[in-house]
Formats: structure tokens, sequence, C-alpha cells
């Protein structure tokens, strides 16, 4: 786990400060169309980071593009992003579907990515994008999105059960809006901000709950070791004590968990 945080703490570094990394060969891109974040991922033949862009949206919502239009000008802004700072066409593109999803929606996600003007290599579902990353062969990995906690069992490198349930960042922001008497956009501003920690997370913490409340019903059925967290509603610094205290087995969150998936998506893109 030690170098896979190593790995993500250098690709947020990376999309923070708008740099780049030398490469080598060829460079494939991830494409993340989450619920409250678009990330494109872009990685070199050795897997390694060089480059990364993101953008707040809502043009997907619980895997299902709402906004297809809005989804293709986000995507293709940040691929020209990407390029003038690399100085380089980015041609081969993947994207990554939550489990459960429907076949229709699956091809609108990857219609999306193809009109961006990425030749479409892969459609990935997440949780594998995200073991990728994660360097995982067994256990359970938990995406809290924005709109859905998705789960998946993984053994022995193959997903073997999946579920998504409709609870994620989007229900706390929500809750934290009814509590604090706000609009949902100032919630949600409260609820990116580390320094707010303190005053928003006792007040999701039932959200948080409900959450494990639904991964154990799955483990109860599929028993593993480690449960992995990843997506942007795990941020909180408690989540992960929430969980285990909640699930009574080890839980691990990587740094930068919003960025996993997206990672995972770009290493799984191949041709």
């Amino acid at each position: 786990m030690a170098q896979c945080n190593e790995t993500l703490l250098e690709f947020e570094s990376l999309i923070k400060n708008g740099e780049k990394k030398k490469w080598e060969g060829a460079l494939r891109t991830g494409v993340d169309l989450g619920t409250a974040n678009i990330v494109l991922a872009v990685v070199d033949e050795e897997n390694r980071p060089v480059a990364g862009a993101t953008f707040p949206s809502t043009v997907v919502r619980d895997g299902i593009v709402v906004d297809y239009v809005g989804a293709v000008q986000a995507v293709t802004k940040l691929k020209g992003q990407l390029e003038e700072l690399l100085g380089e066409t980015l041609e081969a593109g993947a994207c990554a579907i939550p489990p459960g999803i429907l076949p229709g929606n699956v091809k609108a996600i990857g219609n999306v990515v193809e009109s961006a003007g990425f030749r479409l290599t892969e459609i990935v579902d997440e949780p594998t994008a995200a073991a990728a990353v994660l360097g995982i062969t067994d256990g359970a990995v938990v995406d809290v999105g924005g709109g859905t906690t998705g789960i998946s069992i993984l053994e022995n490198g193959k997903v073997i059960y999946t579920s998504d349930e409709p609870t994620g960042g989007t229900h706390m922001t929500l809750v934290l809006a009814g509590f604090y008497g706000c609009s949902t956009n100032e919630a949600e501003v409260m609820k990116r901000d580390p320094a707010q920690e303190a005053n928003v997370f006792p007040v999701v913490k039932p959200v948080v709950e409900k959450m494990a409340a639904i991964v154990k019903r799955s483990l109860e059925e599929y028993p593993v070791d480690t449960v992995y967290v990843v997506g942007g509603a795990c941020c909180f610094t408690q989540f992960e004590e929430v969980f285990e205290k909640y699930l009574g087995t080890p839980v691990v969150k990587p740094a930068a968990p919003l960025l996993v998936t997206p990672l995972g998506i770009a290493m799984n893109c191949t041709e």
C-alpha cells in the first residue's frame, strides 16, 4: 500500500500544480465520469502517472449520463488542456462503469469518450480499475461516489459479486443543507472544505453508517479479510474508523481516494 499511496500522491500533485512528468512510450488516458467530478488521468506504458485534470460536474447521475452535450464538452475541454500541457495528442482513451449499470448506459458513457476525440480502447468496471491501483486480488472494494455506494468482491483477481446502492456524497450534502438551513451549493462547499470537517462529519455520520450497513449485508454472504474504500465521499479522516467499527473488518483507505478509480481506468487503457 505504501507504493500505491506514493503513486496517488504524485498524481494528486500533478493535477493540483498543473504539471507533467517525463514518460516512456505511448500515452494512455482514463476518463472517469463521476457524479460530482470528471477526472482525466494520463499514464505511460509503465503505468506511471504523467498528468491529470479534474472538473466539477453534474453531467452524470448514478452512473447515467443526464447531460450528454455537457459531458462531451467537459471531457473535450480537459483533453485539450492536457494536450496543451503535454505537447502531444491524446488518442487512446478508456472509461469505467459502476456495478449493475444497464447496457444502454454503458454505450452512452463510451460514446462521450469517443465524441470527445478519443479512440475508445476499453470500458472497465470501476472496482477492477481501483484494484489495479491498489494492487489487490482479494477483498472488497467499496467505491463511495457522489450518487451511489458500489460494492465489489474480488477473489483471485476476479469480481465475483457486485452491488450498487443509491447512497453517496450527494446524500451527505442534502443532510448538511437540511441541518444548517443552507443551499445545497453552500453545503457542498462546506463538505469539501477540510477545515470544516469538525462541523460536517458529525452531521453526515449517519449517512456513513448507512453506507456501512449496505456493505455489511454484502459481506454476510461474501466475507473478506479486508475492505478497501475509495471515492471522493470517503475523504473524511474518520470515515474508515466508522466503517471498521460497524463492519468489524479491517478497512483500508488509500491516499487521495478520489483519484484511485480514474488512475486505474488509465492503467486499463489497452488496445
